[in-house]
């Protein structure tokens, strides 16, 4: 399974968040429920229209953001 074959990003869609293919339901959504220590089994009960996989790949997504490079601006004066 790959993420992008379960979350979306879509402008017209919640601003352009990414959000779990078919539903309105965002990323960081998931996300902050398991962080907050739901497990998978009560995001699931709580969010009926998920489905494991779609948590499986928010969870490869947020991988994924993590391991990007980020460029490091340094305002002047400010070291």
């Amino acid at each position: 399974m790959r993420y992008q074959d379960r979350i979306v990003i879509d402008a017209e869609i919640m601003h352009g968040k990414p959000v779990i293919k078919g539903t309105r339901i965002p990323v960081y959504i998931v996300l902050n429920l398991l962080a907050a220590g739901l497990k998978p089994e009560e995001v699931l009960k709580e969010y009926p229209d998920l489905t494991n996989e779609d948590i499986l790949a928010c969870l490869e997504y947020a991988a994924e953001l993590t391991q990007e490079e980020v460029g490091v601006l340094e305002a002047e004066g400010i070291r």
